[in-house]
């Protein structure tokens, strides 16, 4: 009202543009006001349906477990051997009311309750388990990065971190960490070299480790270790290789045997300068081997021949050949 009388007086005292002008920017007010009111409205009622969906679902929830209480107050006390269930210590139970998990967290060790007929639970070992990967399929042996077929024997130790999640995120979390394990040591060893898988065993199996472990967080599993116990080689590739390594120990033996005949020859070569130049030294040294054989129970009985006497006949037969 107090805005269409300003319109007014400005009509009347002269001003009918600017009257005009704010009765069109009035105009325009008025309907974003209308579209607003309007939008607003929509949004509350839709916030306003889930909460009234949930709230009759609670209301239905509240009755149930009434209900449910009711029967246990009258069949007690035989339905306390149906609500009271007692878990191991390596056990949690994880329980669900009315198909939603509860608060809480898991239950156990020790005695805990629950209402007949609207609480399920399912206990969850926590102790570490052992999966062996099979070698013996065919399925299992894997192609390394240099083309060559193997067939590798893992064990993975896992076991579970976290009972609620592993029941709430994922069907069955043993069995998809074993199919990962599969996996990943495909993929694993897919990226090696042979010699670095027969060589480099506890960085692929660390490497492994921490890939199992990072994959198998969010299912509540914790990957401890992963050990590669064994690589097996085709027949044929397992003979190459050993026809290779005797060739190549053979070839290191001619080697070194080749060098010890080099370092003998000039050893002997020294040798023989020193005799010449002391001819007494080629006396000492038979003495010398005549004392080594004789240090060695035999029945070889040897005759020490001076080397002098032979040159003596060497020099008379060469004086005889020249007279004649």
């Amino acid at each position: 009202m107090k805005n269409n009388l300003l319109l007014y007086g400005k009509w009347s005292t002269g001003q009918p543009d600017q009257a005009r002008g704010d009765h069109d920017r009035w105009r325009e007010l008025e309907l974003v006001g209308s579209n607003f009111g309007q939008s607003s409205g929509r949004i509350v009622n839709s916030l306003a349906g889930p909460d009234d969906t949930n709230g009759e679902a609670s209301t239905c929830g509240r009755i149930l477990i009434f209900l449910s209480w009711v029967l246990v107050v009258l069949t007690m006390p035989f339905s306390l051997l149906v609500c009271f269930k007692v878990v191991q210590e390596y056990e949690r139970a994880v329980i669900f009311r009315l198909g939603r998990l509860m608060q809480g967290g898991a239950k156990g060790p020790g005695i805990f309750f629950i209402l007949p007929c609207i609480d399920a639970y399912a206990r969850v070992d926590l102790r570490t388990r052992t999966y062996d990967v099979p070698p013996q399929e065919v399925s299992k042996k894997v192609l390394t990065k240099d083309s060559v077929t193997v067939s590798v024997d893992a064990v993975v130790y896992y076991r579970v971190s976290n009972a609620t999640v592993s029941i709430a995120n994922v069907e069955n979390a043993h069995h998809s960490t074993r199919l990962l394990a599969q996996t990943t040591l495909r993929n694993t060893m897919g990226t090696r070299h042979l010699h670095e898988i027969l060589s480099e065993r506890m960085t692929i199996s660390g490497s492994m480790q921490l890939s199992l472990d990072e994959a198998t967080e969010a299912w509540g599993i914790k990957v401890e270790r992963v050990e590669i116990k064994d690589v097996r080689l085709p027949v044929q590739l397992q003979r190459a290789m050993a026809a290779e390594a005797e060739a190549a120990r053979e070839a290191r033996a001619k080697v070194i045997a080749a060098e010890g005949e080099q370092k003998a020859s000039r050893a002997l070569r020294e040798a023989s300068e020193v005799i010449g130049d002391s001819p007494a030294a080629l006396q000492l040294r038979y003495l010398q081997t005549l004392n080594t054989i004789s240090a060695e129970k035999n029945s070889t009985i040897v005759f020490p021949l001076p080397i002098d006497i032979l040159t003596y006949f060497m020099k008379s037969k060469e004086a005889f050949a020249a007279n004649t």
